[in-house]
């Protein structure tokens, strides 16, 4: 039977992670990876390490909710020891990114900013609707709780790249991510992105499209953070049945 590893064990969606897997007949938890104190008990059999070759080494699958430090370090072990991974985290540099894809070269692997099947449908629906309302101005927001680290959210870049894919830009060219001051107009192609940060809020995403006369708002709002470690554990069932290497998307796994 195939048993499941976990980077990221001491944050809180590691915790709800582990709440699914030892209850789970079909992928159980096989193996911890923690950076400090795993300050809970875990069933007999469970492996607790800090080592990531250890980790790699008693599980079938990955599924990591870490740190962008800790992922390049998962990477760089399962380049030695190919072992399918399901990444969440985000807030990567250039150099992770691409480490990421070399890994995908070797194993399978499958990266989501978001890992709720909402998000997976709002993408394409913001790509459908960008490419549709050509004249309409794009302005993307992004609310999280007050311990989120990285500004804008993953969610919201990806959101805004599947805006800029449906009129043939690159995001990284019309990106806008503050206003402040004499700044002029308002330029015809610029997506905004921008981010607030407050409470306990687990994650609230609205994409705008606005324009004279009229305006459309997309909104996801999860609730719980159940979405994602759920969501993360259906793309790990999925992903050890692919047998190339490759990089995939939630979208893969759900099919749309």
């Amino acid at each position: 039977m195939a048993k499941v590893g976990i980077v990221g064990s001491t944050g809180r969606v590691g915790n709800l992670l582990i709440n699914a897997l030892v209850e789970d007949t079909e992928l159980p938890l096989g193996a911890v990876h923690v950076c400090g104190e795993l300050k809970r008990e875990l069933p007999s059999g469970v492996l607790v390490t800090n080592s990531m070759q250890t980790l790699l080494e008693n599980c079938d699958v990955v599924i990591d909710f870490s740190a962008p430090e800790a992922t390049q370090e998962l990477c760089e072990e399962a380049l030695k020891n190919p072992t399918p991974l399901v990444i969440a985290t985000t807030g990567f540099t250039e150099h992770q990114q691409n480490l990421m894809l070399e890994a995908s070269k070797e194993m399978p692997v499958l990266y989501a900013s978001n890992m709720s099947a909402g998000i997976a449908l709002l993408k394409q629906l913001v790509e459908q609707v960008s490419r549709t309302l050509k004249d309409f101005d794009i302005e993307i927001v992004e609310q999280h709780h007050r311990h989120k680290v990285d500004s804008p959210s993953g969610t919201a870049l990806t959101l805004g790249e599947f805006a800029a894919k449906g009129r043939g830009l690159e995001l990284s060219d019309v990106r806008v991510s503050g206003r402040d001051g004499q700044i002029g107009a308002r330029s015809k192609d610029e997506i905004a992105v921008m981010a607030l940060r407050g409470g306990d809020i687990v994650g609230r995403h609205t994409v705008g499209f606005y324009n004279d006369g009229e305006f459309l708002e997309l909104n996801h709002t999860a609730t719980s953070r159940e979405t994602f470690s759920k969501g993360a554990i259906r793309a790990a069932k999925w992903l050890i049945a692919q047998e190339k290497p490759g990089l995939y998307s939630i979208n893969d796994c759900l099919g749309i």
